[in-house]
């Protein structure tokens, strides 16, 4: 295979593609990474040789092996012939999306969401369900099982795993892996979680090992702000943004300069918990006046309009400290007003631009979700995001 989900790339300089190889032994699985995210891109039309060799800045030799090798895997096929400005047609190369497939997670605190995608990132199949995030890590690591298991052994003739695939059993190496993302806070690197607001159970709970030791397979842990805002950026939202999700908890992703920040803890993002008035009502973290609190409360009261001012604030509060590019929104609670949140961030963030004789940071609501994010914890290393 190109590698294990969550390896390190190796250092990158950008040149005129914005990437470049090297022809180095002990960049092999780099390089290999290199051409299948250029594979990925180029979709069902396909790229040669040629072009794979310019982009990459590697020898047309060292592609040749890699695109053998890919082929030899079933990752890569041929998509047919493309004129040349000179000599013999060229062979143009496409990546095969379903030689494999990862899992995403998104463990809400009342809700289940699982997808199956292809090595593309589309979704294949899914699966919703109830779920409560307070009955403890045993039962909720049952219920991830039996949804992964349930989701998989469904869609086996289109993934290649065999029709009753179980955990641990036989047909897993179609299933590059699974990503996992919850509310946090929690310890990207280690797989355990924090204390999540809420639920002190959780507290120092060694989620990655405990589903990769039930399911077989590696697994991913992270913040489902950090998920969906990795598989953002994978899919083209470029540059440096903030995703604001607002459910039944309120956080935020971060991506500077096309990476996702987590902070020297990972524990970046930790928006709903910014404290923005000092008498307000207490919030489930210990702390008065949180945003989160504030947001909610307003939800609840039906005043919508004011949980939009207040999330805008806060976004404010953010835009000023970062100078990001744009503002993104997401979560159950959103989606349900989009047009009011988008509105009303967008009229503080218009208003404190004018003040200050700037450009308004643009708002929109995000075009992906959080389990298609969590699935791209196991994908994006594959295509050279060490961010993944």
């Amino acid at each position: 295979m190109v590698g294990r989900p969550g390896a390190a790339s190796a250092p990158v300089t950008a040149g005129t593609s914005g990437v470049v190889g090297a022809n180095l032994p002990a960049l092999r699985s780099h390089n290999m990474a290199l051409v299948l995210d250029l594979l990925r891109t180029a979709g069902s039309e396909g790229i040669s040789r040629l072009e794979l060799a310019e982009r990459t800045g590697l020898t047309p030799q060292a592609v040749s092996k890699i695109t053998a090798r890919l082929r030899a895997d079933g990752l890569a096929a041929e998509a047919g012939r493309r004129a040349s400005t000179g000599g013999k047609p060229r062979t143009v190369l496409r990546l095969v999306p379903e030689a494999g497939h990862a899992v995403g997670l998104h463990l809400d605190r009342d809700e289940l969401r699982a997808v199956l995608v292809d090595l593309t990132g589309a979704v294949v199949a899914e699966e919703r369900t109830s779920l409560d995030l307070g009955a403890g890590p045993d039962a909720v690591v049952a219920a991830v099982a039996r949804e992964a298991g349930a989701l998989t052994g469904r869609v086996a003739p289109h993934c290649g795993v065999p029709h009753g695939w179980a955990p641990g059993g036989r047909g897993t190496d179609a299933l590059l892996g699974i990503g996992v993302a919850l509310p946090g806070p929690l310890d990207h690197t280690r797989g355990v979680l924090h204390r999540v607001t809420g639920f002190p159970e959780w507290d120092g709970f060694p989620l990655r090992d405990a589903l990769a030791r039930r399911l077989g397979v590696p697994v991913v842990v992270d913040k489902d702000t950090n998920a969906a805002a990795l598989g953002l950026a994978v899919d083209g939202a470029g540059g440096s943004f903030a995703y604001l999700y607002l459910g039944t908890g309120l956080g935020a992703g971060l991506v500077i300069g096309g990476t996702v920040h987590r902070g020297a803890r990972t524990g970046a993002g930790e928006f709903g918990h910014q404290v923005v008035q000092l008498d307000g009502p207490p919030c489930g973290c210990g702390n008065r006046g949180c945003v989160e609190a504030l947001c909610l409360a307003a939800v609840a009261r039906g005043e919508v309009d004011e949980a939009a001012r207040v999330l805008g604030t806060a976004a404010g509060n953010l835009v000023a400290l970062l100078d990001i590019d744009l503002v993104l929104l997401g979560g159950r609670t959103v989606t349900a007003a989009p047009d009011a949140f988008v509105s009303g961030v967008a009229a503080v963030l218009d208003e404190r631009a004018r003040r200050v004789g700037q450009a308004a940071v643009p708002v929109r609501v995000a075009s992906g979700g959080v389990a298609e994010g969590a699935a791209q914890l196991v994908l994006a290393p594959l295509f050279g995001r060490a961010d993944g």
